[in-house]
């Protein structure tokens, strides 16, 4: 007998692999995943509960010393489990009291997330202050870009006509409409809407009417839906609509930024902004966690390294940090240079739920997703 140590990306193939039962194959995939949740401010009365009732089921909550004496009113814990663990608590705990019920809930949305494939976003700009110059396109030269990208893998292509980078200042509707207008109309008249989906990158009522009343499906809000006008016209289009953090705006947001708990209050904001969307009667949400837009290094990297946890809404997430600035603070390098870091991030964020990808090298990224999904498909 031998035994060598496996990695299992798909729990339902490698089990149906092994001709497993198929009633048994469920139970266990749902064994198979563990899952580790961070919870701040229990009541303390919270977590003896929650103790017990995870060591009774094989799961386990780590908390600080002193709890079962209550040394302290409120605690911090974290709670290991698997899938099938996380399901059982989601129950057990909806008739206990100090807020477990709400915990239940939460439980449950965090183990019924779905997959979906990976789509990568092209990024076009009609603007010439766009802070990398390869994104960067006239109406002249942006059918030949377009048909490039389409046939490098691009699934979505996002245009932009409006900087959106630290520092930068805000133009006016009309000018952002003049500067997109051409190559929209390009669009159009060739169809290109027929081959792939197109975003527009903008917060203007103005420009995000005449765009959608051109073929494009897709809005891309760095401002999270914070124009009721946005949604409104939105809403009338049946768009999707991307929803993007960001502390303050582009032209003061990398001033300091602070947060509480850059995770904590990330999920309130997407929390009250997805209400708000579907108030307006939004219904396709994206969510952007919104890198380098009002955040530090760490900040990134805490939200990078924990993209998952915000699938729990039940809608798509979305990462974009091609070529960002966050790469040359950890290794020293150009935006030129910064393909091979902004590689590594977004395969990384596809493995930590992301499953739209928003680059300016199409080809490149085709290439990595693609060889990604090779490794993983093999159990």
């Amino acid at each position: 007998m031998n035994s060598y140590k496996i990695s299992i990306n798909d729990t339902k193939k490698v089990f149906t692999q092994l001709n497993c039962d198929t009633g048994g194959i469920s139970i266990l995939s749902k064994k198979s995943k563990l899952h580790t949740l961070y919870i701040k401010d229990m009541h303390v009365g919270a977590a003896n509960i929650l103790k017990q009732d995870a060591l009774s089921i094989g799961a386990e909550l780590a908390v600080p010393t002193g709890v079962i004496t209550a040394k302290e009113k409120h605690v911090d814990g974290i709670l290991i489990g698997t899938t099938k663990h996380f399901e059982i608590l989601s129950r057990k705990e909806l008739a206990q009291p100090f807020g477990l019920k709400n915990l239940a809930k939460d439980l449950k949305a965090y183990v019924q997330q779905n997959s979906n494939k990976t789509k990568i976003m092209g990024v076009l700009n009609a603007n010439e202050d766009s802070f990398f110059s390869g994104s960067r396109f006239d109406e002249i030269q942006a059918s030949s870009r377009i048909e490039e990208m389409i046939s490098d893998g691009a699934d979505i292509i996002d245009i932009g006509a409006v900087s959106s980078r630290p520092g930068s200042i805000a133009v006016e509707e009309s000018v952002e409409l003049q500067r997109v207008k051409s190559i929209v109309d390009t669009i159009y008249e060739n169809k290109y809407f027929e081959k792939v989906d197109f975003s527009i990158d903008s917060y203007s009522p103005l420009v995000i009417d005449y765009v959608l009343n051109k073929g494009f499906k897709i809005v891309n809000d760095i401002t999270g839906l914070s124009n009721d006008e946005v949604c409104k016209v939105s809403s009338k289009y049946n768009a999707q609509v991307i929803i993007m953090h960001m502390q303050n705006d582009p032209s003061n947001m990398q001033d300091n930024p602070e947060y509480e708990n850059i995770m904590l209050d990330l999920d309130k904001y997407f929390q009250t902004q997805i209400q708000k969307a579907q108030s307006f009667g939004i219904k396709d949400i994206v969510l952007d966690v919104g890198i380098g837009f009002g955040k530090t290094l760490e900040h990134n990297l805490t939200l990078l390294n924990n993209m998952e946890h915000f699938k729990h809404f039940g809608f798509e997430v979305i990462i974009g940090a091609s070529r960002k600035s966050m790469i040359d603070k950890i290794v020293s390098s150009s935006i030129e240079q910064r393909l091979p870091g902004t590689l590594a991030i977004h395969l990384e964020s596809i493995k930590k739920g992301a499953s739209i990808v928003r680059c300016h090298d199409v080809k490149e990224h085709y290439q990595a997703i693609k060889v990604l999904e090779a490794i993983n498909s093999i159990n």
